[in-house]
């Protein structure tokens, strides 16, 4: 429904009362999912420009160039509200979606990641939840021929009510031959085509707008229904019109349907829609209907006269369906008739920029308490952090993504995933830790930044450009609202500090439920890409010398670097979130890594017995630093620390000349073996595999 605040306005400008249609489409294109309008302020003072980026925030991708003869079509999405109600469907068309928003600027999609985020896995709901959102998103992406290289899983009770399922999609173009989703001349004529329209997913955008309640079952309707074989028929069809160079202007069918396609997509001029012309699934639907669905495999293109007859033809040889269902006009005016009757008649700039923004109230809290040392043994801690699902194997999420179609994938589900493209490494990264944003908005979301620079310095690969995801709960809540404007300006220092611009993004808000009484914690969730040169990844081999490396080492406080951990979230110990990680190692790290004489890994979730066990199950450790207490040092999750893996200390020094070092001991012997002062524990191989194994185990039961 339309505010009444919304309603006004529109009478006023409108000077008459507006038709259905028209409500409609208001209702939509005003929605927060579409409008921005309590965070487009704050979006403005991210850093989005670079020597690389060509097209950066607004259109359905950015495109930033990769090498002379590449360029990289990157976009982010979230598909939140419907993956609750519909988790196989919801997540399905999440793909679709993003997808689709890349083949629109004219680039063949090669890689998506998924960050997750849900409640505990071991409560029925939440178990269902996440099976089917990973079978939607696995059945969507290997039909359609795109490899899951990446992900991330956050577990929280703070998920219960109101999973989120985001999504990030890289796609390949040349650099002069993108296209983007403005048009460009009028009189040129607007094609649909693709799927059929049905009533799947009418208002999907307002319903994105919305806190979940009980009734949720009854917004199923307002859930899109996704056809993965279509997709890949329009995937190629769309490619094969823009390589003919006969579509001017492209836009994908997303949030707010043909309304929002083409009234967006018109702005530069003004449209007229013929809504009796759109190809139907079912009969005798409404014009509002025909308008704001949001089925899903369709796309809008803009044509000239003379190459209509060509694109049809292309369809037809896709077996595709294509409507010739508007024109380009020169007046500001969004036009919708229906068999004559003007059904719609807005001024353009009104209806897609003329919602009016909101500033909501922002208030600051600190609910940082102090740390408590956990009660349970060293051993008990360790074998917990290694079963909890954010540092177990993500085997059984990764075993249902074909990895590797499109043969391109060198290296997926480690610190960050490795395509071969041309001459170099593509690497992606995602996710965020919203345990600890929660804690500290700024800092935190500086860190998510920063964690994902690692992750792909671990890899060799300097970061070309982020996007990012914003899922928080309702603005219109004080303390959610400096949520968001500490995250974002966290978010953007980092950046700048780091010199990678944010190409593009997604806002999610609204993400709480009345069904459990919960709202998400908040979660601007990164996908990050860049490029390096082609590096055989070394194996780690027993007798490897094993170091831990910072830019500065010394001994953590009590309780630094635990509040909003793993360990914090198995025993509520509390404590100070971790500082800004620093950011002069990085470059140091990816030379290591360049030069193939080392492993690295940096230490985050879990800590340091995370980072150990996904390198190796044998080890023999001793903690050097008498003073520091052994959980501190194991479970901390303080930024800017890497595990690194070499054949002596030596070579390790060579490589990491500019870094303080540790040494911690070596690869090898019987399971991993932790000496500290006051004595030592053994984690066996069979625990930790058995550990490490435990959300497969969870997951592979009924």
């Amino acid at each position: 429904m339309v505010s009444s605040d919304d309603l006004r306005l529109i009478l006023d400008t409108l000077k008459r009362e507006p038709t259905e249609t028209e409500l409609a489409c208001f209702e939509n294109l005003w929605s927060e999912h579409c409008s921005y309008r309590s965070t487009r302020r704050l979006l403005g003072t991210l850093p989005t420009t670079g020597p690389d980026v060509i097209v950066g925030p607004g259109d359905d991708a950015a495109i930033v160039r990769y090498s002379d003869d590449i360029a990289l079509a990157i976009g982010m999405e979230s598909h939140n509200h419907p993956s609750y109600v519909d988790p196989v469907n919801g997540a399905a068309t999440g793909v679709g979606g993003i997808v689709r928003d890349i083949i629109s600027m004219g680039a063949r999609p090669i890689a998506l990641m998924d960050p997750l985020c849900f409640g505990d896995p071991t409560q029925k709901k939440n178990h269902h939840l996440l099976e089917h959102v990973v079978r939607g998103i696995s059945g969507y992406g290997n039909c359609i021929g795109v490899p899951v290289v990446r992900g991330n899983l956050i577990v929280d009770a703070g998920y219960d009510g109101n999973p989120l399922v985001n999504v990030v999609c890289v796609g390949i173009c040349e650099p002069d031959k993108f296209i983007t989703g403005r048009v460009k001349k009028p009189g040129n004529h607007l094609l649909l085509l693709g799927a059929p329209t049905g009533r799947d997913g009418v208002g999907g955008a307002s319903f994105a707008s919305k806190d979940l309640a009980e009734n949720s079952e009854e917004e199923r309707p307002s859930v899109q229904i996704g056809d993965p074989f279509t997709e890949k028929l329009l995937i190629e069809a769309t490619l094969a019109m823009i390589e003919e160079g006969i579509v001017v202007s492209c836009r994908d069918l997303g949030a707010a349907g043909l309304a929002g396609a083409s009234s967006e997509m018109c702005s530069t001029f003004g449209g007229h829609i013929y809504a009796e012309r759109v190809h139907l699934r079912e009969t005798l639907m409404t014009p509002r209907e025909i308008m704001v669905s949001e089925s899903q495999e369709r796309m809008l293109l803009e044509v000239q006269p003379a190459d209509v007859e060509r694109i049809m033809e292309i369809a037809q040889r896709y077996d595709l369906m294509c409507s010739d269902i508007g024109r380009v006009i020169a007046e500001p005016r969004y036009l919708v008739t229906y068999e004559k009757e003007t059904i719609c008649d807005l001024d353009i700039h009104f209806l897609t920029d003329g919602a009016p923004k909101c500033t909501w109230n922002s208030t600051s809290y600190n609910v940082t308490k102090p740390y408590r040392a956990p009660k349970r043994s060293l051993k008990e801690l360790c074998l917990q952090i290694l079963s909890h699902p954010e540092c177990a194997s993500k085997q059984w999420i990764y075993e249902q993504y074909d990895h590797d179609v499109q043969t391109r994938t060198i290296s997926f589900g480690k610190d960050a995933g490795l395509l071969k493209l041309g001459n170099s490494m593509l690497g992606l990264s995602c996710g965020c830790n919203p345990r600890q944003i929660a804690l500290d908005p700024y800092t935190g979301t500086a860190n998510a930044v920063y964690e994902n620079a690692a992750n792909l310095a671990c890899m060799g690969v300097e970061p070309l450009c982020i996007v990012n995801c914003l899922n928080f709960a309702s603005p219109e809540h004080p303390h959610i609202y400096w949520q968001i404007e500490q995250s974002i300006q966290g978010m953007g220092d980092m950046c700048r500090e780091l010199s990678i611009p944010v190409v593009g993004g997604n806002v999610s808000l609204y993400n709480e439920s009345d069904e459990t009484g919960t709202h998400i914690l908040p979660t601007p969730s990164i996908g990050m890409i860049g490029r390096a040169p082609i590096v055989v990844p070394r194996e780690v081999g027993d007798g490897d010398s094993i170091c831990l490396c910072s830019s500065k080492l010394g001994s953590a406080q009590e309780g630094e670097g635990m509040g909003g951990s793993v360990l914090d979230a198995l025993t509520e110990c509390n404590g100070s979130p971790p500082a800004r990680g620093e950011v002069d190692i990085l470059a140091s790290i990816r030379s290591a890594v360049q030069s193939g004489t080392v492993t690295i890994t940096d230490i985050s979730q879990g800590g340091l017995i995370a980072a150990l066990a996904t390198m190796t199950y044998n080890a023999e450790i001793e903690i050097p630093i008498d003073s520091i207490d052994p959980v501190s040092f194991l479970c901390n999750e303080l930024y800017g620390r890497f595990l690194v893996c070499g054949s002596d200390k030596k070579s390790i020094e060579a490589t990491l000349p500019t870094c303080s070092l540790i040494e911690l001991g070596f690869v090898g012997g019987e399971g991993i073996r932790i000496r500290f002062k006051s004595g030592e524990i053994v984690l066996f191989p069979e625990e930790v595999k058995h550990a490490r194994e435990s959300l497969t185990d969870l997951m592979h039961q009924s």
